[in-house]
């Protein structure tokens, strides 16, 4: 008889992603990339300003991967997370730092705030852009800027290019809602008179072969699913990188896109 294959586990929605981090938020913390210094350098070339001493709004702030490297160049941070364990990580590792339970889409603070810069670090495709953009305007100073960025696996470096197609094979709806690549004409679309700038930025980290296996489980996608559907898909990347990564050690390659947007003065 034929081999039947595995069964694949049903594409969850959007809502259920979104929810999906607190499940792994340990695990989260552990294993994601953080950022280059080259993209804080880009951030303030774009937003016209430096991060020392700017007023900044890191928006689904998770964990605290960007909080940490923000304050740690200079910038005053107030982090907004809605999950409350990811929260309770980023309490836990950064007690001094402002922290508001908050969604993007409807932002806790006033019109005359003042915010240098409105931040989202791998986090804006979780809100509706035609309810985020205003309220990041909103919050934000004349001539301040909403910044985005996201670490994607690199397309332009094979391994990870089959990669991720391997995983889009194995998953349904894989990487759905990702709109990196979309967000300048997303923000353009909203009929608001705004004009986006873009960098994408090439950097690599070498980790353990079980980091990396830890950070793809810490994606939305696999939180969502639970261990029981993920571990098979993650044992058979395990024995797909071997082959790449003989020695363990696994060298991530990103293309890390960013869009900043400034606020009319």
């Amino acid at each position: 008889m034929p081999t039947m294959p595995p069964p694949q586990p049903e594409a969850p929605g959007r809502a259920t992603l979104a929810r999906a981090f607190d499940a792994v938020a340990a695990q989260y913390a552990a294993a994601r990339p953080g950022y280059p210094p080259a993209l804080f350098d880009a951030v303030e070339e774009l937003a016209g300003r430096p991060l020392a001493g700017a007023r900044v709004l890191d928006v689904g702030a998770g964990t605290g991967i960007a909080t940490a490297l923000l304050a740690a160049r200079g910038a005053e941070v107030t982090a907004v997370e809605p999950g409350a364990a990811m929260a309770g990580r980023l309490r836990a590792a950064h007690p001094a730092t402002p922290l508001v339970r908050a969604l993007g889409d409807a932002l806790p603070f006033s019109d005359d705030a003042g915010f240098d810069l409105v931040g989202y670090a791998q986090s804006w495709h979780w809100t509706d852009p035609a309810r985020s953009v205003p309220e990041a305007l909103r919050v934000l100073r004349p001539g301040g800027a909403l910044a985005l960025w996201w670490n994607v696996p690199d397309p332009g470096v094979p391994w990870a290019a089959e990669q991720e197609a391997r995983l889009a094979r194995r998953l349904p709806g894989y990487h759905a809602h990702g709109v990196a690549p979309e967000a300048p004409d997303l923000i353009r679309g909203l009929g608001l008179g705004l004009r986006p700038a873009t960098r994408v930025l090439h950097w690599t980290r070498r980790v353990p072969l079980d980091t990396h296996l830890a950070m793809l489980g810490s994606r939305s996608y696999f939180a969502a699913i639970g261990p029981a559907a993920a571990a098979p898909v993650l044992e058979a990347e395990r024995a797909a990188l071997l082959d790449v990564f003989p020695d363990g050690t696994v060298e991530e390659a990103y293309a890390l896109d960013l869009t900043v947007t400034r606020r009319p003065s």
